[in-house]
């Protein structure tokens, strides 16, 4: 408001206030009809009366102008709802853990229009909102939020379990999948029965072991199966009691016997090695002294 608008809204404010006290100190019966027709009354401006409702009224988002344009608002719009539906599927397929495999599409989804948004190609009608939507303000919120998301699909390692384009699961994913539902139905059979199952899922079970080390070392994993086998592992040492020998258990062993027994080869072969150089040395003294002393004796002869 200039000083002009501030003086006149001052002197409406106090007019009201001056009346109101008269006309309180007054009672309207001792007042006739002509009397009370005649008081004045305050007429305040209709651009005052518009302040005086926006002041009591306030709200940012009708005082603020608005600095976006209709496609800016509409790119908003799509990245609200796609986050939503992504946030959604993280915690709908949290426990078990099954995110990979069901919220890339929606992952998909957001990543593209958060790309769209921080693109500084202009759209329609040569407009772009990248300043306008992600550099506005201090905390840089559409940016803070999905580089939040984002890390949780980088940390699930995520695109080792799918295509190249995130499109869909990778095939060893879907047959670590299968091998892993070979193993449970075995399991959901002899659930009642321990001792049979730990025999005759065995098999199973230990395929799908190795499938799970190949698959380590080829970085082909994610959140799904390591938590898929983690549960697996569960369910066959704690839940059903079972135990599968390691193949490499014999080799172990027999080399741990080994170093445990070589001091002892050692020094006893040394001591043997010792006895028989001894031996060897002894005997050629021997026969020179008995060769000396029969000298000896014929000379004396």
């Amino acid at each position: 408001m200039d000083v002009l608008t501030k003086f006149t809204f001052v002197i409406a404010c106090w007019a009201v206030i001056f009346i109101s006290v008269a006309d309180c100190s007054n009672d309207p019966s001792e007042m006739s009809g002509d009397s009370a027709r005649k008081l004045p009354s305050v007429v305040i401006p209709v651009s005052q009366a518009s302040t005086l409702g926006s002041f009591y009224s306030l709200s940012l988002s009708s005082l603020f102008p608005e600095d976006l344009n209709e496609y800016c608002i509409e790119l908003l719009s799509i990245y609200r709802q796609r986050y939503v539906t992504y946030a959604n599927c993280l915690v709908t397929y949290a426990r078990p853990v099954k995110i990979c495999q069901n919220c890339y599409t929606d992952f998909n989804s957001l990543e593209d229009i958060y790309k769209n948004i921080s693109s500084d190609h202009p759209g329609p009608g040569n407009v772009s909102c990248h300043d306008s939507l992600m550099r506005s303000d201090r905390l840089m919120l559409l940016y803070a939020l999905f580089n939040q998301l984002d890390e949780i699909w980088r940390s699930a390692a995520c695109k080792q379990c799918l295509t190249k384009e995130q499109e869909a699961l990778s095939n060893d994913t879907v047959y670590f999948m299968a091998t892993l539902n070979q193993s449970l139905s075995c399991f959901e059979q002899y659930q009642k029965n321990h001792s049979e199952l730990c025999k005759d899922c065995k098999a199973s079970y230990k395929k799908l072991k190795a499938l799970y080390g190949r698959m380590d070392k080829n970085q082909t994993l994610c959140i799904d199966l390591e938590d898929a086998m983690n549960i697996t592992q569960q369910l066959w040492s704690k839940n059903f009691s079972c135990l599968l020998p390691r193949e490499e258990t014999v080799p172990v062993i027999a080399v741990s016997s080994f170093m445990l027994f070589l001091p002892i080869i050692f020094y006893l072969s040394s001591f043997l090695h010792s006895e028989q150089k001894k031996r060897k040395l002894i005997h050629p003294k021997r026969a020179k002294s008995s060769n000396s002393l029969m000298n000896i004796q014929d000379k004396f002869n």
